[in-house]
């Protein structure tokens, strides 16, 4: 209404992270929910001099707090700046942060007709009315929560019920008591809902649940299944939220694709010279239409190097099927050749994740004196499992290509996450980078694109 550009930020983050992103916003108004109104303090000592008003959403009197509903009341807000001026469609209306699973984020620039066209191809894909009640545990700061979970039940009058921090007991109690007729979650929560039963709430309100960020494993889809539930799976970026859906009637059968382009927008998958590939060959993902973010906030070399020929070019790796089937093999800075052969780590990460004693698992490329690069996994197993390095090598055997088998198996208590779910390999390159380095000065790749440089 004041004619401003919302940006939601994580306050999970540490100070100086957030700075980063508040010295690339330079905001006018922050304001701070419950609980956090000592990160202002926290802000400044790390060099913030923003001069924005802050304003601290507590629900106590002491110090500069108010409510939600006092800003409107008494006249804080700034409506001089313009709730009535013009607007259309291609206004910027937020900057989400990427996840920065490469690095640092980048602010992607979202204008109100991509927020519309989300939540249109949302409401077609969830069938959604004005009776579903939609329970979201996951944070708002990220487009899944935000935009293809929240906005689209609010714009069909539904119900959206908010769980401030996930965790397993909370999550199936809310499901139980509200009735909910669909959770939207990543991969990790259905992991972790597994673990801790979900017989032990009763969920026949649940007409699905939905699942996007990160790949899910083959064994978590049957896992709900077999209990009555259906897993419907979902891809997209920030910069254009959901790009493919894969319905629940199909996620057995299709179990490990992403599903088929949405109604609203234009998804290909193209080879270097931007033709539509054959089915099962590998090309990049491309999207086109009012779904695509406006660019990056103050990144112009960035916003050209993704918006070309006007597409969207995703940097994400897929084969498409005789069906129009979608499935993702891996991001182009992922890939890693061994002896000559390109080798897509999403592809080997999908086959282990079917074995019973794996929880979680990575695979990089890192630089080897004959082949050039082999795979390093790094591997993190289910409790009280025991595993070793020639089981996982025999488990491959005969499922993919000999040369497709990693050579180094690491075994990690945890991944590295984005909220979001995603793995930060640059972490994971960093940290091999370094026990390479402690061996032979071996150097990996940069950031992904690159190939030879030495990560900082």
């Amino acid at each position: 209404m004041i004619g401003s550009i919302f940006v939601p930020l994580n306050a999970r983050l540490a100070p100086p992270e957030l700075l980063f992103q508040l010295e690339d916003t330079r905001p006018i108004l922050l304001f701070l929910g419950p609980g956090l109104a000592g990160l202002e303090a926290g802000l400044r000592s790390c060099g913030w001099n923003g001069e924005a008003a802050v304003f601290c959403l507590d629900r106590g009197p002491a110090g500069r707090t108010h409510s939600y509903e006092s800003l409107f009341g008494h006249g804080v807000l700034p409506e001089e700046k313009g709730c009535l001026r013009p607007s259309s469609p291609e206004d910027p209306q937020m900057i989400l942060f990427t996840s920065g699973t490469a690095g640092l984020p980048k602010g992607a620039l979202l204008p109100y007709r991509k927020t519309l066209y989300n939540s249109l191809n949302a409401e077609g894909f969830f069938e959604l009315t004005g009776e579903d009640r939609v329970l979201v545990p996951v944070p708002l700061f990220h487009s899944l929560g935000l935009n293809i979970l929240t906005v689209p039940v609010l714009l069909t009058g539904g119900t959206v019920i908010l769980q401030e921090r996930f965790d397993e007991e909370t999550t199936l109690r809310l499901a139980e008591e509200w009735k909910a007729t669909f959770l939207g979650a990543v991969p990790t929560i259905y992991q972790r809902l597994l673990r801790v039963g979900l017989d032990k709430r009763d969920l026949s309100s649940l007409k699905f649940c939905f699942t996007a960020g990160a790949p899910i494993a083959v064994p978590v889809i049957e896992a709900y299944h077999r209990r009555g539930l259906l897993l419907k799976q979902g891809y997209g970026q920030t910069e254009t939220s959901i790009l493919c859906c894969l319905d629940a009637r199909d996620a057995l059968r299709k179990a490990g694709s992403v599903g088929k382009p949405v109604r609203y927008g234009k998804v290909r998958v193209v080879d270097e010279q931007g033709r539509d590939v054959e089915p099962g060959r590998v090309g990049e993902i491309v999207a086109q239409g009012p779904i695509v973010m406006l660019g990056y906030w103050n990144r112009p070399e960035e916003t050209a190097r993704v918006l070309r020929a006007g597409w969207l070019h995703t940097q994400d790796l897929a084969t498409v099927d005789e069906e129009g089937f979608v499935t993702l093999v891996g991001r182009k800075g992922d890939l890693y050749i061994s002896g000559g052969e390109n080798i897509h780590p999403e592809e080997i990460e999908r086959l282990y994740r079917t074995h019973p004693c794996i929880q979680d698992i990575a695979v990089i490329g890192v630089p080897d004196p004959d082949l050039g690069e082999t795979g390093l996994a790094f591997v993190v197993a289910e409790p009280g499992a025991s595993l070793s390095e020639a089981e996982l090598r025999a488990f491959a055997e005969g499922r993919i290509g000999r040369y497709k088998i990693p050579r180094t198996f690491v075994f990690v208590d945890a991944l590295p996450r984005t909220v979001t779910g995603k793995v930060q390999k640059y972490l994971l390159r960093q940290k091999a980078n370094e026990e390479l380095g402690e061996k032979n000065s071996a150097v990996l790749r940069d950031q992904p694109g690159g190939r030879n440089g030495k990560i900082p």
